[in-house]
């Protein structure tokens, strides 16, 4: 398997935009192949265990949220494949720009991780 992951500061007054525009990528992602699709907002963020909090991680501003997502793909090259599909649907139905996006584009950060254990 293969992950895209995203962890994404967003204004909590435009997590209705998100999510709407997310269930836009959702379907996208879905019917180009990806296997699973999610997009989570961080809801427990004190953990006791240690290392830095989410919110600190993404410098969260007063206001403030993050949403962790990830599509999950078969392989690498399924991911590449599957994206290339869904940038070229995104590119002809919003342009180039992508549409306007309800978060700082600026401030996301995204990865593709290979995966070391599944279960």
């Amino acid at each position: 398997r293969y992950v895209d992951g995203f962890v994404i500061p967003i204004k909590k007054n435009k997590l209705a935009a998100y999510k709407k525009m997310a269930t836009v990528g959702r379907n996208a992602w879905m019917k180009f192949g990806a296997l699973d699709y999610y997009e989570c907002v961080a809801d427990d963020t004190k953990m006791p265990y240690g290392g830095i909090p989410l919110p600190k991680m993404a410098k969260l501003k007063s206001g403030e949220t993050v949403v962790v997502s990830f599509i999950v793909f078969k392989s690498k090259a399924h991911r590449n494949a599957v994206n290339k599909k869904v940038h070229a649907y995104f590119a002809e139905k919003y342009g180039d720009d992508g549409g306007d996006m309800p978060f700082d584009a600026k401030r996301f950060s995204m990865a593709g991780c290979k995966v070391i254990v599944q279960g």
